[in-house]
């Protein structure tokens, strides 16, 4: 052999032995960090479900010997995409039910549910998604055609914000509810002394108790599919906003049987099994499961008039709605989660409902904390009541695509100078600097693209209206990704370990076929994911 062939030989395999040895190495991307100065990269080094380094393909490349490579071909890479507030159970059971959303009128509903009954059998048959709102009778539908098509059959239709429902009187009569009965928090609708079918917020739980739970095998399926669709979103964790004990441990027992893959941020429901639970436990942390919180209700949906506001509605004069529970609840509930130092996360829609609960946090936090007690939706604050989330550092946590799904009716509900201080994401991320963005899926669409469009474009898929629905709370490009990835991990103090691609936090990743920091406005919602990993793993490849 020539001894400058040799030479070459040599060089060659010493540069190879001397390369270090990695799981994954992502190339000839645009990578966005998401970090503190927002950089832009090209390559990430993967092992062991972390981020070992980032930098330009041609440093990388030269340093690393991957086992696996994905090459991006230019297209951008991000952070995992994290939903600050979901309801991955219910969404899971709810693809196995009727579903409702889209339906124009009462009547394309109830053949909807006279359709899926042809094969189904269920005992009870259930629902969820519709909304009168989108009706030319925009009014609550009555049970009528349910007593007519299913006279032995119970049926339970939840709407779309799960804050109201309509049952039919067979399911009235298993669960033993008459047009006598009240409960606090709830409205049991009757007219004429004759049960309606209509059921609001607490008044779900007197037929809801009476459908039969699911079982382990159902709800195993139920998780599997809400997973996949997740992960083809670029999904890689989800806030659970408000499940039981149980429930959480299922997800965990599944989670380390390695069939279930996504991470999750639990907050347990508000009750006192929970409660009992979580603080005789302390909090819990796996490398997919953190539970350290608790869901509270302060109200209904403004959808559904359950919104508790400080004025009448302005389209039902007289009409406050109403809390779900009294002010003590709210402020002994408080009281013990700030003494075992634990998160506090309530769902609060009107301006009366905030407020009742921002004070009763201002209470027990006191200034300036990092306990991240957050406000679930913060939809309609009072002007004079802003200044809580920056006194207090309360996190809102709010949904884009509510604003652009209630738009359309809003401003009948709260008139013109209420709605000023409605779905007002800008002026809520300046309390603190940053806020967290989620979905509220099922009541929403699953997509992120949707949220990121609502952000920061704030009109619907049709480009109404034009300029946007108060466009001054619109979010730039950067905090509506910021909002999807590292203040949602912040939200559930875990910017440490994930929402960033950065050397040392977890590797979880979504590659996507369009670049949402430049892609033209029109085109945000055709966006796709081509490759979804978490802890280094691929979990969705398009095909």
């Amino acid at each position: 052999m020539k001894p400058y062939l040799l030479i070459a030989l040599t060089i060659l395999f010493a540069s190879c032995s001397s390369k270090t040895a990695i799981d994954l190495l992502i190339y000839n991307g645009t990578v966005y960090t998401v970090n503190d100065a927002y950089a832009v990269s090209e390559a990430v080094a993967i092992d062991k479900g972390k981020i070992v380094e980032v930098g330009t393909t041609e440093v990388l490349q030269k340093k690393y010997k991957a086992k696996k490579s994905i090459n991006a071909e230019g297209h951008a890479v991000y952070p995992g995409f994290i939903d600050a507030h979901a309801h991955f159970l219910n969404y899971g059971l709810s693809l196995a039910s009727v579903d409702l959303v889209g339906t124009r009128s009462w009547e394309e509903a109830v053949a909807r549910v006279k359709e899926f009954a042809k094969n189904s059998e269920a005992t009870w048959i259930t629902g969820r998604g519709w909304d009168q709102n989108d009706w030319e009778v925009k009014s609550f539908p009555d049970n009528k055609l349910l007593n007519e098509a299913f006279p032995d059959r119970p049926v339970y239709l939840t709407r779309i914000d799960g804050h109201a429902a309509i049952a039919n009187q067979k399911a009235f009569d298993l669960a033993g509810v008459t047009a006598a009965d009240k409960i606090d928090g709830g409205v049991v609708e009757t007219k004429n002394g004759k049960l309606t079918g209509i059921l609001i917020d607490n008044a779900e739980s007197l037929v809801g108790r009476a459908i039969p739970e699911p079982t382990i095998e159902e709800m195993t399926q139920s998780l599997d599919k809400a997973e996949a669709n997740c992960f083809a979103q670029g999904l890689t964790q989800i806030h659970e906003c408000g499940i039981s004990y149980k429930d959480a441990l299922l997800i965990d027992s599944l989670q380390k049987a390695e069939k279930i893959k996504m991470k999750f941020y639990t907050l347990l429901s508000d009750n006192p099994a929970n409660m009992e639970w979580l603080f005789a436990k302390g909090k819990v942390k796996t490398e997919r499961m953190s539970i350290r919180g608790f869901k509270v209700y302060a109200d209904g949906a403004l959808g559904s008039r359950g919104a508790c506001l400080l004025q009448p509605y302005s389209d039902q004069p007289g009409w406050y709605g109403f809390l779900l529970s009294p002010r003590s609840h709210f402020d002994s509930v408080a009281r013990v989660i700030y003494a075992h130092g634990m998160q506090m996360c309530t769902h609060a829609i009107g301006d009366s409902g905030n407020r009742t609960i921002l004070t009763t946090y201002a209470k027990y936090l006191n200034g300036k904390n990092d306990l991240r007690w957050r406000i679930e939706h913060s939809q309609v604050i009072n002007k004079d009541d802003v200044h809580y989330f920056a006194d207090n550092s309360v996190i809102p946590s709010v949904q884009p695509t509510h604003a652009t799904s209630d738009m359309y009716w809003a401003k009948d509900r709260l008139g013109p100078e209420r709605i000023k201080y409605a779905y007002a994401n800008k002026l809520l991320l300046h309390q603190n600097g940053w806020l967290a963005l989620g979905t509220d899926f099922p009541v929403e669409d699953i997509s992120p693209f949707k949220t990121f469009y609502a952000a920061v474009f704030r009109q619907d898929a049709e480009g109404f209206p034009a300029g946007g629905f108060e466009p001054e709370n619109a979010l730039s490009r950067e905090e509506a990704i910021r909002g999807m990835t590292i203040w949602a991990a912040k939200a559930g103090f875990q910017e440490d370990e994930k929402g960033s691609l950065e050397k040392g936090k977890y590797a979880d990743i979504v590659i996507l076929d369009k670049d949402l920091m430049k892609v033209p406005e029109k085109e945000v919602l055709q966006t796709k994911v081509l490759t979804t990993i978490i802890n280094g793993e691929v979990v969705y490849e398009r095909k």
